[in-house]
């Protein structure tokens, strides 16, 4: 029924150039009928990467979360796509995992028939392809980084498709505490070791300030020909000590030894209340 006067009022209205507002008006019509719309559940992530002088640094924390609920205190979220192509996923964890899995697998596939090592672009084609065909119902925010025989390359993949090329980038929730340490502090030529110190300063930010992201720090280094894993670089959320003792002595709580069944029948009602329908 609200279908039908959605569409009579849709139909009774005149064609006119410029922008339609004609959703607006039926989701504003079908609030006011008591229909509720799907809400969009939070995720917590931070993931960035920044290309040095000898190739890339990408980083992430290790906190997944299920709404306000932590889920996994060390989940790894920079995935493996090629030898020399690692890919940070932020948004939902099991659209990351599949969505580049079956990348890798693409890559693994392209490399054979070609007899080549696959490239970074290549990679980042068959991603965005991929999230655009779905328009935006995968949920995966992706940073792409790595070396080929074109040099260091770093890619962010959004989840309806579009792509950035650019010499540091971050993607999750707590991107913008991360890109503000980009920001002060990024150079052009970086040696590795101020790269890592770069990343994992940025990966703390984000935990620090973004309830959606904590735990570790996990950086992967991707150089020509090479690739080292850091996992965990930093461990920047200590599990705090008890300050108290929390042990009870036995009997502190009374409970019965036996459980005693009453009969429907033995139940008397004290009120009564019937509904017309």
């Amino acid at each position: 029924m609200a279908s039908a006067v959605v569409d009579k009022l849709l139909a009774d209205e005149a064609v006119t150039s410029g922008f339609s507002f004609d959703n607006c008006r039926r989701n504003a019509f079908m609030e006011k009928q008591g229909i509720t719309f799907p809400t969009a559940r939070k995720t917590g992530t931070t993931i960035c990467g920044v290309i040095y002088k000898d190739g890339v640094v990408l980083g992430a924390d290790t906190r997944a979360t299920g709404g306000s609920i932590v889920c996994d205190l060390n989940c790894e979220k920079i995935h493996y796509i090629a030898d020399n192509i690692y890919c940070c996923g932020a948004g939902t964890a099991a659209d990351t995992e599949f969505t580049t899995r079956m990348v890798s697998s693409k890559m693994e596939l392209l490399k054979l028939r070609t007899g080549r090592e696959g490239r970074v672009i290549s990679a980042l084609r068959m991603l965005k392809q991929y999230l655009f065909r779905y328009q935006g119902y995968i949920s995966a925010a992706l940073v792409l980084g790595g070396v080929d025989v074109t040099g260091p390359a770093l890619y962010t993949v959004y989840p309806h498709g579009s792509t950035d090329k650019l010499p540091y980038v971050t993607m999750g929730s707590g991107s913008l505490a991360a890109m503000s340490v980009f920001e002060d502090r990024y150079k052009l030529n970086m040696e590795e070791e101020e790269a890592k110190a770069l990343v994992c300063d940025a990966i703390k930010a984000g935990i620090i300030n973004d309830l959606g992201s904590g735990s570790n720090v996990d950086i992967t280094v991707i150089r020509k020909g090479e690739v080292e894993v850091f996992r965990p670089y930093q461990v920047v959320c200590q599990k705090s000590q008890r300050q108290g003792d929390y042990t009870f002595p036995r009997g502190t709580t009374v409970v019965t030894n036996t459980t005693e069944m009453v009969p429907f029948s033995a139940l008397q009602v004290t009120d009564e209340e019937v509904m017309e329908l």
